[in-house]
């Protein structure tokens, strides 16, 4: 029987057939590489697998411990304080417009009254909630009016709220608390921090005003008149705008 060729074969050459064997021999040490890799990683888990699980049943308890408490303690707890911060801010409401008896009014605020809470009491037990937070604003708002200024400072400086509205007019009246202490200096830096935390025409023009006017009472003439300035350009149509340009020709002339 005759034999043939198929059309387009080449029959390899020495050379060709020792390129693949190399080629072969690389592969497979790739491979034997790979499965030496893959069986090292296993010996290690295996001989370490004791110290993982630890640390993952670990990180697990400590996934569920914190569910549970915001869902057992911490919601709880919130519950509680809304519901007795509600008597207690009844109180410090209407002291803020009553005309008569203020005094007893935020005192019944801070101390409680009928067996309800006062905001002391809320600020002392549900610290760190939303209600304890608020309780303790209105506890400095209380104490300043009553002129207890160092213990409107110690109250006010525990609020840590984030409020565009209410963070500044903490900080004023941390600064008004320290004024009427005779401490310019402090009074000056907590108007600015209210100034610096949010632009907007309630607490701005009112604490801008409140820096320039400590500033000159510190003899800070190059910063009262940048305070007064701003306070013209920026909110002019205001009540302190009108104020505002009364000190800055005061201030410029001071220069």
């Amino acid at each position: 029987m005759a034999t043939y060729k198929k059309r387009g074969y080449k029959p390899k050459t020495a050379p060709e057939k020792e390129v693949e064997l190399e080629s072969d021999s690389t592969t497979a040490e790739v491979f034997n590489s790979l499965d030496q890799g893959a069986s090292k990683t296993e010996e290690w888990v295996e001989a370490n697998q004791k110290p993982i699980f630890t640390a993952v049943a670990l990180v697990a308890i400590a996934v569920l411990a914190y569910i549970g408490y915001q869902k057992f303690v911490a919601e709880p707890q919130q519950v509680e304080a809304a519901n007795e911060v509600y008597q207690a801010s009844s109180y410090f409401d209407q002291a803020l417009v009553a005309t008569t008896q203020k005094d007893s009014l935020f005192r019944m605020a801070l101390n409680g009254y009928a067996g309800k809470y006062g905001l002391l009491d809320i600020v002392d037990k549900f610290s760190g909630t939303p209600a304890g937070t608020l309780a303790s604003y209105q506890a400095g708002v209380a104490y300043y009016n009553l002129k207890q200024y160092d213990l409107a400072i110690q109250f006010m400086d525990q609020y840590d709220g984030d409020d565009e509205i209410v963070t500044p007019l903490a900080k004023g009246l941390l600064g008004d608390s320290f004024a009427q202490l005779n401490q310019y200096g402090e009074a000056l830096k907590y108007y600015n921090e209210a100034v610096a935390y949010s632009t907007n025409e309630v607490t701005t023009p009112r604490f801008l005003l409140k820096v320039g006017t400590t500033a000159m009472t510190l003899g800070d003439y190059a910063q009262a008149e940048k305070a007064f300035t701003r306070i013209t350009d920026e909110f002019g149509e205001t009540n302190e705008g009108a104020q505002a340009k009364t000190y800055l020709a005061q201030t410029q002339a001071k220069r």
